[in-house]
């Protein structure tokens, strides 16, 4: 069964910088690819610690961050590739229970690193039902740009969650932004923002 997108899909790069728009002290972990070059292409911040591999792993690097970090706002910005090889993150960040992070799916229906194939949201996959099966407190798919001030704000709240949200955003990829791509860096920057000691 092909998946119908919504006729009123969003564009990745606006609506990722409404999302980010007065972030005030929200950590961001931007999944590897286009959700990285869409957060950085939003402004870059020493809260952003973008991903360059572990397809897979952001959810859960946002999870152990929000845990360490309670009295933060996280989330997590990543495309439907990346979350649909670690459907098991969403049940293991359902039953933690932690009020300050936010999953947040750019879901094309496409696997946009490896050339635009269908990924399995375009074959009906619904993440937001997983996401509520996993035991989110709330979960939903947004399609109009009206909504995303509310959103913005709600993410940036450090209780709540875990919110599992869908932006439902146009097929393709825009152009590439790369923001740094040294480890050390990202890391040593990203700790310094937290006022961890950098090792």
């Amino acid at each position: 069964m092909k998946f119908e997108r919504e006729a009123s899909a969003l564009d990745r790069r606006s609506a990722v910088a409404a999302l980010l728009d007065q972030r005030g002290d929200l950590l961001v972990v931007s999944g590897l690819g286009s959700p990285s070059y869409d957060v950085f292409a939003a402004g870059d911040h020493d809260g952003n610690f973008y991903l360059w591999g572990a397809m897979g792993g952001a959810a859960m690097m946002g999870l152990g961050l929000a845990l360490a970090q309670p009295d933060r706002p996280v989330a997590v910005i990543t495309g439907d590739g990346e979350q649909l090889m670690a459907l098991g993150a969403l049940a293991t960040i359902g039953t933690t229970a932690a009020g300050n992070l936010s999953i947040i799916v750019l879901d094309n229906g496409e696997y946009g690193e490896t050339g635009g194939q269908p990924s399995h949201t375009a074959h009906g996959v619904d993440l937001c039902a997983i996401a509520r099966a996993a035991g989110f407190a709330s979960s939903m798919s947004i399609a109009d740009a009206r909504d995303m001030p509310a959103l913005g704000a709600a993410i940036r709240q450090a209780s709540g969650g875990p919110r599992f949200v869908r932006l439902a955003i146009r097929p393709g990829s825009a152009s590439k932004t790369l923001p740094p791509r040294d480890g050390v860096f990202l890391k040593t920057r990203f700790r310094a923002s937290l006022e961890l000691a950098v090792t």
